[in-house]
């Protein structure tokens, strides 16, 4: 054999470059220190020195409330994917197919249900990374269609909100998931169960002006921005300068906005204890609270 075949391989393969993943190192925002993206994804997407809380998206989650990371996927009602044909510099449609590769999602909003502690309980996550979370036909439907789960199972609802507002490219048929979801959310306050919202980071626009304010109690991650317009454009508006913190979880919490602001790593068990609180439940889950076996489950959520 030539020696030439021995050796061009491993000049080829010195030559070539490494591949290096995009995301192996995270940036924190607040500091600048370089965290190892493995290291931030265990500690659940919290920078361990800063404690700021980096985006989740709506599939951790769901892994990050359930028991055993386990949980039946709730089907949403299909809706007109481009209604009005929008195109601005990208057609609508293109838009929407690069957020579904990216984030593996139908849509903005994610539901699920499962046991929570042992209880029964409906979870829905917004992702922020498919187009900003933005509210439009599809999330809407998602919303309700969870909310109204929740009553007919008669469970709590959980709700993670992470939005930027209403899609624009759905123009007044966004505009109307406002009502929409607030209907829906009375439905659940005649059923008398518990509707908990957490705010992340950022929760504004549309959806605080509807089903994100409208919980019983309204948790909010820590440094999460929540509000309907940005600071900037009120500052623009009113020409006079924000105080310090302004539309922040704390700022929010101290002045009546937001019930308690909770670090990502105690949600869980703050969500469960006012399960427990709600629906007046013993220190351990009673068994009426647990779900009903698999099969049944699957049948209603198909």
């Amino acid at each position: 054999m030539n020696w030439i075949s021995n050796v061009r391989p491993k000049i080829r393969n010195l030559l070539q470059r490494r591949e290096v993943p995009e995301n192996l190192w995270i940036k924190c925002p607040e500091t600048g220190q370089l965290v190892f993206y493995k290291d931030v994804e265990a500690n659940q997407f919290v920078i361990p020195g800063s404690n700021y809380h980096m985006r989740m998206s709506a599939t951790a989650r769901l892994k990050s409330m359930f028991d055993n990371q386990t949980w039946f996927d709730i089907a949403v009602p299909e809706v007109p994917l481009d209604p009005l044909r929008f195109r601005d510099e990208r057609r609508y449609v293109d838009r929407l197919k690069d957020a579904r590769s990216k984030t593996g999602l139908n849509d903005a909003v994610k539901l699920g249900y499962g046991k929570l502690d042992g209880f029964a309980v409906v979870i829905a996550a917004q992702d922020f990374d498919f187009m900003g979370g933005s509210l439009g036909m599809a999330a809407g439907e998602a919303v309700i269609k969870g909310l109204d789960t929740a009553v007919e199972k008669g469970c709590p609802f959980v709700m993670f909100a992470a939005s930027g507002g209403a899609r624009m490219q759905e123009g007044i048929l966004s505009l109307m998931q406002l009502p929409r979801t607030t209907i829906a959310v009375q439905r659940m306050r005649e059923a008398r169960k518990p509707y908990i919202v957490v705010l992340t980071n950022p929760t504004t626009g549309g959806v605080t002006a509807s089903y994100g304010m409208l919980g019983d109690v309204h948790i909010a991650e820590p440094g999460a921005l929540i509000g309907f317009a940005g600071p900037r454009v009120i500052e623009q508006t009113i020409r006079e300068k924000l105080p310090e913190g302004f539309q922040k979880s704390e700022y929010l919490r101290d002045h009546g906005m937001v019930d308690m602001v909770v670090h990502r790593h105690d949600l869980r068990a703050t969500i469960v204890k006012l399960c427990r609180l709600f629906l007046k439940a013993p220190a351990s889950a009673p068994q009426s609270r647990l779900l009903a076996p698999a099969a049944a489950m699957a049948a209603t959520t198909a």
